[in-house]
């Protein structure tokens, strides 16, 4: 049984996938949980209201997406 196991030649293209979809997944959804958070906390915690709440968290989640969106693979 253990003899049969040949290191390096299992497909590992489902596993690879999936870890790509959960910390993508993990990244967004981080964002879009602090964008919400500050925008709940400055509409009902502070004198901000909510426009000026509202607009403080699309800032943080525009700025979020520049900073974290895929720029493709590097070329070497």
């Amino acid at each position: 049984m253990a003899s049969d196991h040949h290191r390096g030649d299992m497909d590992i293209q489902e596993q690879t996938s999936t870890y790509h979809v959960f910390v993508s997944m993990a990244k967004w959804g981080s964002l879009a949980l602090a964008a919400l958070l500050i925008t709940i906390t400055l509409w009902f915690c502070t004198d901000t209201g909510f426009v000026a709440s509202f607009a403080v968290g699309l800032i943080v989640s525009v700025g979020g997406f520049l900073v974290m969106r895929e720029h493709g693979s590097p070329e070497h």
